[in-house]
């Protein structure tokens, strides 16, 4: 019975730990741009195609 005391508390602990990195996490501007990541990801693949592309061309003048 003692062991459920204690697991109680590691929880309890745990779960204030974890609140306490979420306000920490708000405090810091962590969550304040949701828009942007949402939209880069539809930009990334063509900057990295564009490298590629580049890199190949150079490949095949020489």
């Amino acid at each position: 019975m003692s062991v459920i005391f204690i697991l109680i508390g590691a929880s309890l602990l745990l779960a204030i730990g974890f609140l306490i990195a979420f306000f920490w996490a708000v405090r810091n501007g962590q969550y304040d741009d949701t828009y942007t990541p949402s939209v880069r990801i539809l930009f990334d693949n063509e900057q990295e195609s564009s490298k590629h592309r580049k890199k190949q061309s150079r490949s095949m003048e020489s």
